[in-house]
């Protein structure tokens, strides 16, 4: 029996001492200091905590994590559905029925020692081979939620009524890799992000500070944007919060496409695996402090403990496809945002020296 104890832990805080789960986005405007998985799915697991204390990045001990073997993963599209995907989408723009959609496949690998996989020792390999801003652990065995996160995207932060979004399109191994494709891509998401946060955030206060700047992250480069804006103020004490919050904005659009609702679409019909978290948001809230920032859950890897054959870790990747993409190119782009996370799963990734932020 898997018997770990609940736990959380996000931007140098370790939450501990579980009090409530609930799948209601309402009591992130409650009280106390919540741990949030959003599945791409529309599965919601807010789990309140009530002892929160800075603790530092959990220290890598050997032995805590087995992983799987290198060569046990496998896609839930191979190369030659996915490629096929890449020219089905390109159909739909074509047709004008898109003008991007992002395609993912989902790897799973069985867990070798199951009883004794805890993702937080996932989380002090990944804090070690591949940093991130937005890592994290979320453990809540009980409630089926196992999630380690190594999310480089920012998908929602709060400060009272200031709310921030940081979309990532464009992926390359180094900037001179970086294509026009990329920029008109970001671009392309940055307009659906700003009508998604102009959904709930008062008329006119939208902005985008940086649009398409270029961050270094462990082994690659990202374009990134950042989508700002003010939620109304309410006199009579109420207003949007959490609940609007996602309902306007949700699944992020990095992840979807342009338009959303036709991206959705086709995604449902070429994805062959539920997305779960990877795709979706996972992070914390502050209720008290009208605080809370979630990620993106890209560069993400759960655990479902009811696969079909026994325990098994499963990790997302995807690339979002235009009518510039070629095939090839999109799939190497999803290979190049897997290999290292997965070597870091299976013990056969080796850090070569100082890693970049």
């Amino acid at each position: 029996m898997h018997d770990l104890p609940p736990m959380a832990r996000f931007g140098g805080l370790l939450a501990t001492d579980l009090r409530d789960v609930t799948s209601d986005p309402a009591a992130l405007d409650s009280t106390g200091w919540w741990a949030v998985v959003a599945d791409f799915e529309g599965r919601l697991v807010c789990a309140r905590f009530g002892d929160v204390r800075p603790a530092p990045a959990p220290a890598v001990a050997p032995g805590r994590w087995r992983g799987p073997a290198p060569d046990a993963w496998t896609s839930s599209l191979d190369r030659a559905a996915y490629t096929a995907g890449v020219r089905r989408i390109r159909e739909h723009i074509a047709a004008g029925e898109v003008y991007q959609a992002n395609l993912c496949r989902v790897m799973s690998a069985p867990l070798p020692d199951p009883g004794a996989a805890d993702v937080d020792a996932l989380t002090a390999l990944l804090a070690h081979g591949n940093p991130a801003p937005y890592a994290g652990t979320v453990r809540l065995p009980a409630h089926g939620v196992e999630v380690a996160t190594a999310s480089p995207e920012l998908y929602l932060r709060r400060a009272g009524r200031t709310v921030t979004s940081g979309p990532i399109k464009g992926t390359g191994r180094t900037a001179e890799d970086l294509l026009e494709k990329d920029h008109a891509e970001n671009v392309m998401i940055v307009d659906l992000v700003r009508n998604d946060l102009g959904r709930v955030c008062a008329t006119g206060s939208v902005t985008v500070p940086e649009l398409c700047a270029i961050e270094a992250h462990p082994g690659l480069v990202h374009l990134v944007s950042t989508v700002r804006g003010e939620l109304p103020a309410d006199p009579r004490g109420g207003g949007a919060g959490w609940a609007e919050l996602l309902a306007a904005t949700f699944p992020p659009g990095s992840v979807t496409g342009a338009p959303k609702a036709s991206a959705l679409r086709i995604i449902e019909a070429l994805e062959t695996a539920p997305r779960g978290p990877y795709c979706g948001g996972i992070g914390w809230v502050d209720a008290d402090r009208g605080t809370g920032e979630l990620a993106v859950g890209i560069r993400t890897f759960w655990i479902d403990r009811q696969a079909t054959g026994g325990p098994a870790l499963r990790f997302g990747t995807g690339a979002g496809i235009t009518w510039g993409s070629d095939p090839e190119r999109e799939w190497a782009e999803t290979e190049l945002k897997a290999a290292r996370l997965l070597a870091i799963a299976s013990g056969t990734h080796q850090p070569l020296g100082g890693t970049p932020r």
